[in-house]
């Protein structure tokens, strides 16, 4: 596909419409003005004759008889002869044939007719006919013809013709007028178009090329501040977030890298101690072989119990799948809570929960919601210190129903509160762990059409809450969020 610019779709558009335009403006102005000009001489000439046929009736008496046409006639030939304006018109009259019987000039000349205008005053329903034309000696010239309203003796017609030289020249100034006045228009369109389209350009050229940046993984690439206070402006801001966004991401996600590694490492450090110490111990009973091997079968737990987080975490990313089913919330959160009990009550702490006598129907995938209560049970021992206490409520609103894990330990500051439920964030305080646990969590339970909150203060403790629709028959598949 071709590639096109804004620049290149603005004449195509905008500007041969404006052009089109301006071209409909000029051509309105000069038809005006040529019907103004031209039709004007054609007026002056038709005001004259209706003068003079008005003095024409005031002459004899009312009716047709022969004397009163030939003291028309005779009136109308006084008139030729001291037509006052001969430097502006020729006056003539001409019989019914349109041969030229006087003139005002004294000259016979059959040049400044070409009989045009006379055979159209015959068949005008108003009596009066005009033409333009060039005579012999190339003047162009308009002639005028009136049919005479009474009998005038062999008299038909009247005609008066004016030279157009002067107008001519008069329409030809409006045409330079009007195609410099277009011409002038047609640039400041193009100067103003041009500027305000490069103001567009200029900066998503530079939009363009920062993202391409980005693009190629220099997430340090931003755009300088613009001082387009409009979309422009509010777009550039927009790419530097993003890539302040992808460059916390990349951080994180580093960090993150590094915390894991840090994490595989120092349990296989162990590991990989003790199978050399047992390697040396031939005697089964020996206090350090048991101890050895109790030590490897528990970080090797904690290894597959890493591993399984990372694997969940990569499946989250490609979408959860879910298997969901009518579950009791409350019997599910009781079962993870006696899995966890044990480990509760050897790092020293204490556990309290006491279990609704009903059961809360949710819809939702067993392993998947196990997996966000071991989750969520999991972050409050280890963020506990020995002597305190973990708490389980469950209660219920008729449209919801929500389970809060509450431990007294270290706390959130809140500058990270918000971002606990972020992929790869650690809080400052986090102890050991990939860091992913409440990412899990939030993902699945979003899944389900719930939400999760946590509520934190330094030194006083953390309380998680998930909090799931309540299951009615025929909603399996309306996981709206709530």
């Amino acid at each position: 596909m071709a590639k096109t610019s804004i620049i290149q779709r603005w004449i195509k558009g905008s500007l041969l419409i404006m052009v089109l335009v301006l071209f409909a403006a000029e051509a309105i102005f000069l038809y005006n003005s040529y019907r103004e000009l031209y039709g004007g001489v054609q007026h002056a000439i038709e005001n004259r004759f209706s003068t003079i046929a008005g003095r024409l009736q005031a002459t004899g008496t009312a009716g047709d008889s022969l004397e009163t046409a030939e003291s028309r006639g005779q009136a109308l030939r006084r008139t030729v002869e001291q037509f006052d304006e001969k430097d502006k018109f020729e006056f003539m009259l001409l019989d019914a044939q349109g041969v030229i019987l006087t003139t005002s000039s004294g000259t016979m000349t059959r040049d400044l007719t070409d009989g045009t205008d006379f055979a159209q005053a015959l068949t005008s329903a108003s009596g009066m006919g005009h033409a333009i034309f060039t005579t012999p000696q190339g003047e162009r010239v308009m002639a005028v013809t009136s049919l005479v309203p009474y009998a005038a003796g062999n008299i038909a017609a009247m005609r008066m013709v004016t030279s157009l030289t002067l107008v001519d020249r008069q329409w030809g100034q409006y045409v330079a007028l009007s195609a410099g006045i277009g011409v002038l228009a047609f640039l400041l369109m193009l100067w103003s178009g041009l500027f305000f389209v490069r103001s567009i350009v200029r900066p998503l050229g530079e939009v363009e090329a920062t993202a391409t940046r980005i693009a190629r993984g220099d997430l340090q690439a931003r755009l300088p501040d613009t001082k387009y206070n409009d979309e422009i402006g509010r777009l550039c801001g927009t790419i530097n977030q993003m890539a302040e966004d992808l460059a916390e991401t990349d951080r994180l996600k580093n960090e993150f890298i590094s915390s894991v590694s840090h994490e595989l490492r120092t349990p296989l450090t162990s590991i990989k101690g003790w199978v050399e110490t047992i390697k040396n111990i031939d005697d089964p009973t020996n206090e350090n072989y048991r101890r050895g091997l109790a030590i490897i079968g528990t970080e090797t737990d904690r290894l597959y119990t890493m591993v399984e987080e990372l694997l969940d975490f990569s499946r989250l990313q490609n979408g959860i799948q879910l298997h969901c089913e009518v579950l009791d919330l409350v019997a599910e959160a009781t079962d993870a809570a006696l899995f966890v009990e044990a480990r509760i009550r050897q790092e020293g702490l204490h556990f309290v929960y006491e279990e609704p006598p009903e059961p809360y129907p949710v819809w939702a995938d067993p392993a998947r919601l196990r997996q966000v209560f071991v989750n969520i049970f999991d972050n409050a021992i280890k963020y506990s210190d020995p002597g305190g206490t973990i708490f389980l409520t469950i209660t219920r609103t008729p449209e919801t129903v929500t389970a809060a894990v509450r431990d007294q330990g270290r706390g959130i500051a809140p500058e990270d509160l918000d971002k606990v439920k972020q992929k790869f964030f650690k809080a400052k305080n986090s102890v050991r762990g990939s860091g992913i646990g409440l990412a899990v969590v939030d993902e699945i339970v979003q899944a389900l059409g719930g939400k999760v909150e946590i509520a934190s203060a330094l030194g006083q403790g953390t309380t998680v809450s998930i909090t799931l629709p309540v299951y009615h028959p025929g909603q399996e598949h309306l996981h709206e969020t709530i």
